[in-house]
């Protein structure tokens, strides 16, 4: 089992745009209702669902099938956070497949220009996830941070306690060798 799989996907907008148009019932057949309400609520309808296509390719290719092993074309889609952010949807076989290999999450990232939409996956493990518990603790690394400063300082007035000793007893040794007998 691998820890988590990468796929990248890029599709031309033109292409979607001319398959939307010659092929009407092709957006019912592939897409999820919520998918196709998103998308159409859009400016350039085209541009939206280029990159969700583009995200079932990149899935796919996270989870090492493509569009086969019984994958159906709603089997994988895209959802959003509450704050706008494009989140992995797996069902059937995708989702069956997704358990098999341990897959905790597909981490999913869409761009697009006027030409390309593009996607990226990142199908992970338990292994591989990041833990919310291992953030690092702000006011624990101040306190670390502060911890190594008094260790420097002290470690530096401790040299410069011994190199003002040396100076101090070398110059001592000096003013009692430049000393005659006659001035004592």
């Amino acid at each position: 089992m691998a820890l988590a799989g990468v796929g990248v996907d890029m599709l031309e907008i033109s292409r979607m745009a001319a398959a939307m148009r010659r092929h009407p019932n092709f957006l019912r057949r592939l897409f999820t209702d919520e998918e196709r309400a998103y998308c159409e609520a859009s400016v350039r309808p085209a541009e939206h669902y280029a990159a969700r296509f583009a995200a079932r390719e990149a899935v796919l290719k996270a989870l090492g099938t493509g569009f086969s092993q019984g994958v159906g074309l709603k089997d994988v889609s895209v959802g959003r956070t509450e704050a706008g952010r494009p989140v992995c949807l797996l069902s059937g076989r995708a989702k069956e497949i997704a358990d098999a290999q341990g897959v905790q999450e597909v981490a999913l990232s869409l761009s697009f220009t006027h030409e390309l939409a593009v996607a990226n996956a990142v199908a992970m493990t338990e292994a591989v996830r990041p833990k919310l518990d291992e953030a690092p603790d702000p006011a624990e690394e101040l306190r670390a941070s502060f911890k190594k400063a008094r260790s420097l300082i002290d470690e530096l007035e401790r040299l410069q306690d011994g190199i003002r000793d040396t100076l101090e007893g070398g110059a001592a040794v000096r003013d009692v060798r430049s000393q005659s007998p006659k001035d004592e």
